[in-house]
């Protein structure tokens, strides 16, 4: 289109209106935020898996990026500071960012750790004021109360919102209105668009559309003709026309459970690799039985000290939530992955064909005497973990872990959330309060 026969999308501000808060290297900035000391320098968190898991913007200014190993970040920032992941510290700050937005409006959707949607239509009235100084609220009191920089998009749909929380980053404010969508997006490059992904972006540079405004300018038809469904809600959502809603409830359906495990230095011991494997699985099942599911499929994985991945899967005979069935099917595979002259740093299971776990029709050559006790062992493993904490009660294998104590605690690897426990407190079991290390 050319300048001269631009006309506006729409001629109202806000459809719905929708903000979206995405924090600034969430968590560095929050070990940033428990320890002043660390402002101003070059942070990233990883050094218990050997890679940046995260970078403060000090650290991305001098060229650290994510997935970097810590060793190469080194080389590039000498002064560079690293410290192991504290994901229960990071877990209670989101959970508290999410609180703190809830003050404000009731409808908001846990987009991810450190990033969550909230919707503002009629909240005006309430607050005496426009939707704009309602968004420009709520990030300053996640500032003023978690010590952390956020960055903020409003908008009139969820698509449009996220490309604006991106516009400004870090501590950016963005505001993109409906009727302003002209002259917005001829700047915004497909690839800025949640949901088009390397392949979408190749077939529209190749239909000759190389920006968001190229995109919506088709017809609906066109949308549909080349990218379906998702094209078409893409279309009306870039539109400021909204179709994908705030989500509020909890997520409880899920189409595969993935655990992992990164430990250092890298072994070559076949027992402490498989006992790390089955501590996957283990947590895997907790979960899978916490939501109510049972498993038909088991997918396991190694990664060596070249990050070289290697892995199988097989089904079972029928679905199931009992860790006691997984067990062996798990050792099966995992015989024949391992490689003895190869040190591994890595194991991980991903369990698929899920379903709900509900009253199973046996079949005639089931051993359901078996199967009911295998049920009734979950379910004391369970009680016994949710007293004492997870994995108090766990297979045999697992005792495999405490036989290299260097896997645990060299370095310096573990958070100080877990070195240094409050009266009372056991590795197991802490209170749900982050560690603060400020002079009074």
């Amino acid at each position: 289109m050319s300048g001269s026969t631009v006309r506006p999308i729409s001629i109202r501000s806000f459809a719905s209106p929708i903000v979206h808060i995405d924090c600034d290297a969430f968590f560095t900035s929050v070990e940033q935020a428990l320890k002043p000391e660390l402002r101003g320098h070059p942070v990233v968190t990883g050094k218990e898996r050997g890679i940046v898991a995260c970078a403060s913007y000090e650290a991305k200014a001098i060229g650290v990026q994510r997935p970097m190993r810590i060793f190469e970040a080194r080389k590039i920032c000498p002064g560079l500071i690293c410290l192991p992941s504290d994901y229960e510290t990071y877990s209670l700050y989101s959970r508290r960012l999410f609180g703190i937005i809830r003050r404000f409006t009731p409808i908001v959707e846990e987009y991810s750790i450190d990033e969550a949607f909230a919707e503002l239509s009629g909240l005006r009235r309430i607050y005496r004021t426009d939707y704009v100084q309602i968004a420009w609220q709520i990030k300053q009191s996640l500032q003023k109360e978690l010590g952390l920089t956020v960055s903020v998009g409003l908008s009139a749909s969820k698509t449009l919102a996220k490309i604006a929380s991106k516009e400004k980053k870090p501590d950016g404010f963005t505001v993109v209105r409906a009727n302003e969508l002209q002259h917005y997006l001829p700047g915004i490059p497909l690839e800025r668009v949640c949901g088009f992904g390397p392949n979408t972006v190749a077939l529209l540079q190749k239909k000759g559309i190389r920006t968001v405004w190229d995109y919506v300018g088709r017809p609906e038809g066109w949308a549909k003709q080349w990218l379906g469904k998702i094209g078409v809600e893409l279309w009306h959502e870039l539109r400021g026309e909204p179709v994908y809603p705030v989500l509020t409830q909890e997520k409880d359906d899920y189409a595969t459970i993935s655990k992992t495990k990164t430990f250092t230095p890298p072994s070559s011991d076949k027992d402490f690799v498989k006992a790390q494997l089955v501590r996957n699985v283990e947590s895997a099942f907790i979960k899978l039985r916490r939501h109510r599911l049972r498993v038909k499929r088991i997918a396991i994985f190694l990664r060596d000290q070249e990050f070289r991945s290697c892995g199988l899967e097989a089904e079972l005979d029928r679905s199931s939530s009992s860790i006691m069935e997984a067990v062996p099917l798990v050792s099966a595979l995992f015989e024949k992955v391992f490689c003895p002259a190869k040190f591994y740093r890595l194991t991980g299971v991903v369990l698929s064909k899920l379903e709900p776990d509900v009253a199973m029709q046996y079949s005639l050559f089931d051993d359901v005497p078996q199967i009911r006790s295998f049920r009734a062992v979950d379910k004391v493993i369970d009680g016994v973990n949710e007293i004492y904490g997870k994995h108090s009660l766990h297979l045999g294998v697992s005792l495999w872990l405490g036989k290299h104590r260097q896997h645990l605690s060299e370095r310096g690897d573990l958070p100080a959330r877990k070195a240094e426990l409050l009266r009372g407190e056991t590795f197991r079991q802490r209170l749900n309060i982050p560690m603060w290390q400020v002079k009074v």
